[in-house]
């Protein structure tokens, strides 16, 4: 713990160094020590794997990761006012902790990275849920990353965790769940948070399964759950017409009744009727 010891609180980084959140950037700095600390045990046993954060702003969850273990941390930020911050904690952890100034979405964190690898991150609201979409959609599976825990405005992460039949349940639980175990893990209020955001927040931690709970092809199950969600108060006989002459028969055939509405078709379902459709 002797380099987290050595930091200065993170108010007086951010008074220090002038960081001010940008809203534009999808700011919103968590400054509690204790809850940094909190989400990266949270992340899990991190002290023989590589780390990727996203967004790491003055550092609090950097610091967290790196105490409770992690062998290495890579940072990507893209505010080049947070880099003196970071470089104050890469001082105090030797070795340990490398900065990337770039975009998350343009960035191969695989340069820098040796699994094991985690992904923690206290996200910027801007980019959460496409990063999470494309961690779940690799081109092969298992993916790069055992396990994510990722910070989403509250209404995002019911969304990844909903069960059929509510009215979050839609593409996300459906990609999320298909390839890995999801749960809600902290929720933070808006003070919390520096500045204060308008909504709740909340963790979710995901480990990735080590194949898809269901078999089905990726690109035919995404486009089924596209084209049923897309309209999902049509009952799916007509959501889904474009997808074959004889949908009506193949939802059948796959347990789904041709009146059902997509929000109350459940993973394997959706899985069983990929498959129909690609035996088209």
């Amino acid at each position: 713990m002797a380099g987290i010891d050595t930091l200065p609180p993170l108010r007086e980084v951010i008074a220090t160094h002038g960081l001010s959140a940008k809203k534009a950037l999808g700011q919103n700095f968590l400054l509690d020590l204790n809850l940094t600390a909190k989400i990266a045990r949270l992340a899990g046993d991190m002290s023989g794997c590589d780390v990727l954060e996203i967004g790491p702003g003055p550092g609090g969850l950097t610091r967290g990761l790196l105490a409770e273990g992690a062998r290495r941390v890579l940072a990507i930020e893209k505010d080049a006012r947070c880099l003196p911050a970071l470089s104050e904690i890469a001082a105090a952890y030797p070795g340990r902790l490398e900065v990337v100034n770039g975009d998350a979405l343009e960035v191969d964190p695989l340069a820098h990275l040796t699994p094991p690898i985690r992904i923690a991150a206290n996200l910027p609201y801007n980019v959460g849920t496409e990063l999470l979409v494309r961690w779940l959609t690799p081109d092969a599976w298992p993916p790069f990353w055992d396990s994510l825990t990722l910070m989403f405005q509250k209404e995002v992460a019911e969304r990844i965790v909903a069960a059929p039949g509510s009215k979050a349940y839609g593409r996300l639980a459906l990609l999320a769940q298909w390839r890995a175990e999801a749960e809600i893990v902290l929720t933070l209020p808006p003070e919390a948070f520096t500045p204060p955001p308008k909504v709740s927040s909340a963790v979710v931690h995901l480990t990735a399964l080590p194949e898809p709970r269901y078999p089905a092809d990726p690109k035919v199950l995404e486009r089924v759950v596209a084209m049923a969600f897309n309209q999902r108060r049509k009952m799916l006989r007509a959501a889904l017409r474009g997808l074959a002459p004889d949908i009506q028969d193949r939802l059948e055939a796959s347990g789904i009744k041709p009146t059902d509405r997509a929000e109350t078709v459940s993973l394997e379902q959706f899985c069983a009727l990929a498959r129909n459709i690609a035996a088209v």
